[in-house]
């Protein structure tokens, strides 16, 4: 089984390079699912109902998200009926919509997706590492033999690398998101998880993290000035990694870091 997975969608150079991209990874990869992380794909700031079904039919089968999530007013109300994109578990009790769902396959598999935020520089929110577990803990009585993912949206590697470890051996793969900068250090943990602390963004990379450059440099240099950042319009790259999962042990058998088109494209 192959599992696409592809960091911060921003902005439209984003979503285009990922409507693209992943039909033709799909069907050139052979690729079973396919997440993505949409919560910078409008315009930088969330995600409304026409993105999540545009990227639905190019192929993603879910949304993962994290701070910027209730950017757009328009997703309080769909995200409570769209089970397939997800906020962070670890927003208070009440909080519209699911920190993870359950996916199942046409090969009978079972693809568990949770989504949870850090919080050392980021939102203070209910802890990551108990919010987790206690889903992992009911998960673990209902299904067996399940896939599971942890998309880990926060800013702090050290913080990203702690829960991996802490969930080491409990779920399939952990990946990070929200610097949308791809780092290279995939590996497998200890006890056989799956690791990169950012996949990075899809987006244009010449730019300030997907915002035009001229702004983001006014913004630092000039703080008196409350200027709105847009994001820049070039060709995106996307930014991910590709796994492979042996379909009777769930155990990763294979990883790849894909990366396609503009700056980064590395052909």
């Amino acid at each position: 089984m192959k599992i696409l997975i592809c960091g911060d969608i921003v902005g439209k150079s984003g979503r285009q390079v990922v409507q693209e991209q992943v039909p033709i990874l799909i069907k050139n990869k052979k690729i079973d699912f396919v997440i993505v992380n949409g919560e910078n794909a409008a315009n930088g700031f969330g995600i409304t109902k026409k993105i999540c079904n545009d990227l639905y039919s190019s192929g993603v089968d879910v949304i993962t998200s994290g701070n910027h999530i209730w950017d757009q007013k328009e997703i309080i109300e769909h995200i409570e009926c769209d089970k397939r994109l997800l906020r962070p578990c670890n927003y208070p009790i009440g909080t519209p919509g699911l920190g993870y769902g359950a996916y199942e396959l046409k090969n009978g598999s079972t693809v568990i997706v949770i989504n949870v935020m850090c919080r050392l520089f980021m939102d203070i929110i209910d802890d990551p590492f108990k919010s987790v577990d206690e889903i992992l803990s009911f998960i673990e009585k209902k299904f067996s033999n399940a896939i599971i993912i942890l998309d880990i949206h926060g800013e702090s590697t050290s913080e990203k690398m702690a829960l991996a470890h802490f969930f080491d051996g409990r779920v399939t793969a952990v990946v990070g998101t929200h610097t949308h900068i791809p780092t290279a250090d995939q590996h497998i943990l200890e006890k056989g998880t799956f690791y990169q602390t950012d996949l990075g963004m899809c987006g244009d990379y010449d730019s300030v993290i997907g915002m035009k450059k001229s702004l983001s440099i006014q913004k630092f240099t000039n703080k008196f000035l409350k200027s709105r950042l847009e994001t820049a319009s070039g060709e995106g790259t996307l930014c991910g990694v590709l796994i492979e999962i042996n379909n009777e042990t769930k155990i990763i058998s294979g990883f790849n870091q894909v990366i396609i088109g503009g700056k980064l494209n590395p052909n």
